[in-house]
């Protein structure tokens, strides 16, 4: 009977079958770096604003407490963009006559908001609530990055999924005293896993368990 197949057919298939599992896996693998990315991510790069705002300055040199601008960070879901009067408080005095904050006097005249662009947007499908994270003890630097470091701002952490879970799976790790929430130079000290654990308990911390649920984020 006639041969179908040559006998260099087994050596072709075993080379197409080993490449084509190499390619599925390749895939997986570039598409799994690709979404933890800077690139995908847009961690760690700095924004243009239309206003050359520093927290660099404002923070660090100045020393001004995250409460000043973002007055409803304890109180509410959202941390405000503060109104442009309140720039004004400082700046109808202090480089009044500036051309770089020309568009914050003309919002004050003109009472239109000045268009920020957003450095830190979850999607719409993610809840998430800053009260709460202040109420429990966790800092601003712990999301935001040390700000007071920062001349153009940027997206500190990479605000993934596996990025807050790993947080919610062990809020001791980061946990600090109420007091030190929006502290920019706090260090976590040596018994950082003694003091977590009471922190989790006064602060009466939901389970690891319970901040896993997909309904804690995702309402």
């Amino acid at each position: 009977m006639a041969q179908y197949f040559s006998r260099n057919a087994d050596t072709f298939f075993r080379i197409v079958l080993f490449g084509g599992v190499l390619a599925v896996l390749t895939i997986a693998g570039a598409s799994y770096l690709i979404v933890r990315s800077h690139y995908e991510t847009a961690q760690n790069v700095p924004r243009e604003q239309p206003v050359p705002f520093s927290h660099k300055h404002h923070v660090g040199a100045l020393g001004i407490d995250c409460r000043y601008c973002h007055t409803t960070v304890e109180y509410s879901a959202f941390a405000n963009i503060p109104p442009t009067k309140l720039c004004m408080n400082c700046h109808s005095e202090m480089w009044a006559a500036s051309p770089a904050l020309e568009p914050v006097r003309e919002s004050y005249r003109s009472g239109k908001s000045i268009e920020w662009t957003r450095v830190n947007d979850l999607p719409e499908y993610v809840y998430f609530n800053h009260s709460i994270h202040v109420h429990k003890g966790i800092g601003c630097a712990d999301c935001h990055g040390r700000i007071d470091r920062m001349a153009l701002t940027w997206q500190a952490a990479p605000l993934t999924m596996e990025w807050c879970l790993g947080c919610h799976r062990n809020v001791a790790a980061r946990i600090r005293p109420r007091d030190q929430v929006f502290s920019m130079t706090y260090t976590r000290p040596p018994n950082q896993a003694q003091l977590g654990e009471h922190l989790v308990k006064e602060y009466a911390v939901r389970s690891s368990g319970e901040l896993t649920s997909c309904e804690i984020c995702h309402r």
